[in-house]
This record gives C-alpha cells, sequence and structure tokens, in this order.
C-alpha cells in the first residue's frame, strides 16, 4: 500500500512516515499543499493523509482539487481545528475521514487501516448485481425491482457492497459498523440489524423469510445471490 503524507511541520511529518513505513506501508511525503498536489496527481496512491493549515495551498483547497481531477483515494484530513464547520468543510471537500491533533498514532493507524477497507470493499464490487429478479444498481443506488425503482441511503449500499464483496460469506455485525460507519462512529450492533431489517423490505419478495439477506444466527449475515 502507497500512502502520501501531506503535512509542512516537519516533527510531525517525520513522526507520521516513520510510523507508517514501521507498519509496511510504502510512504512518500510533501511539506506543503503545492507540492502534495502535484505529488498526488502524478502518481500512484492507496490513502493520503492531508493536513489543513498549510503554507502556499491550504488542506481544504488540496482536497477539493484531487477530487475534482477524479482522485478517488481516501483522504484522512489532520489538523489543529477541531469545530464542527471545520470538520463540516473537510468533509464537503471531499474527505473521507477527520482527525483532530493532538491525537495518539495507535488511532490514526486504526483510522488508517479502516478506510484502507472500506475503499477496498468498494473497488471490488461491480456496479450492478443481480439477486433472482432484482438488481442492485451501486453507482446509483437504487434497488430495481418489479419495476420500481427503491431509493438506497448511504449506509444501506454500504452494507450491500459489503455483503456484495464476500458472497455466501457470513459478515459480522462488528464488520459492518467498522467498515460502513467508521471507526469515529459508536452505533450499537442493533443498528445493523434495524438496516438488515429495512433492506429486506426492499429486497426480499417476503421480508419474514428471506431468500438473500440471510441470517446467520451469532454472527451476522450473508447475501445469498
Amino acid at each position: 500500500m502507497r500512502l502520501l503524507v501531506i503535512e509542512d511541520e516537519l516533527p510531525m511529518r517525520t513522526a507520521l512516515v516513520e510510523t507508517l513505513s514501521a507498519e509496511g506501508y510504502r510512504v512518500r511525503s510533501a511539506e506543503n499543499g503545492e507540492e502534495g498536489l502535484e505529488i498526488a496527481c502524478t502518481e500512484t496512491f492507496d490513502l493520503v493523509l492531508l493536513d489543513v493549515m498549510m503554507p502556499v495551498l491550504d488542506g481544504f483547497s488540496v482536497c477539493r482539487e484531487l477530487r475534482k481531477r477524479g482522485r478517488l483515494f481516501p483522504i484522512l484530513m489532520l489538523t489543529a481545528k477541531g469545530q464542527v464547520d471545520d470538520r463540516v468543510e473537510g468533509l464537503d471537500n471531499g474527505a473521507d475521514d477527520y482527525l483532530v491533533k493532538p491525537f495518539s498514532l495507535r488511532e490514526l493507524l486504526a483510522r488508517v487501516r479502516a478506510l484502507l477497507r472500506r475503499h477496498e470493499q468498494k473497488s471490488a464490487v461491480p456496479e450492478t448485481v443481480q439477486l433472482g429478479s432484482v438488481t442492485l444498481d451501486f453507482k446509483k443506488q437504487i434497488v430495481h425491482r418489479s419495476g420500481a425503482e427503491l431509493p438506497l441511503s448511504d449506509k444501506e449500499a454500504g452494507m450491500l457492497r459489503l455483503l456484495a464483496a464476500h458472497p455466501d460469506e457470513p459478515v459480522s455485525r462488528e464488520r459492518f459498523l467498522d467498515v460502513v460507519w467508521g471507526y469515529n462512529a459508536y452505533p450499537s450492533t442493533r443498528t445493523v440489524d434495524n438496516f438488515i431489517a429495512a433492506l429486506r423490505t426492499k429486497i426480499e419478495a417476503d421480508p419474514a423469510a428471506p431468500r438473500h439477506l440471510i441470517t446467520v444466527r451469532g454472527t451476522g449475515y450473508r447475501l445469498v445471490p
């Protein structure tokens, strides 16, 4: 896995590069937004760690420009700014997650692993999946059933993507929470059950006797194509 660290503070940049390299990642670094943007657009990366407050070009601008140029790798924004408006601005500009300084390196590594897993799951699934007479359209986030189009929320689509990436294999409730909700969210496993019940009303001919979204007792759920 190749990671890019865009951080203007030398001690922080050095610590990030050394920590990530020790975990087996191949790491490039840039000391300002302009340099980072050029590297990110000319080389291939699996994830970018992006500071917000930088000279030349700030992190919000870099993130927005990367998305505008079609770069779809996960972006984890790092910043000392912890206000809600700043987090919202980062996410609105295309960031996938947000980590406020100071943070523990253990938490940073957990966020990186979660983002890489989520991105891997998303890219491993085709745009459409057939379940009998039902079609899942992940590009449009729609279920096609009996001539009707039923919209999927982001969480519903994420759950189905994860299941479709492992057809006929059990996916635990904890795995759903980790991949779909993310490391910094704290819903209960009951939340997963509620979403599955809602999905069955969209996918199953008889939600009370499901043929595709099957409960695996004591574990979670599996998708039967």
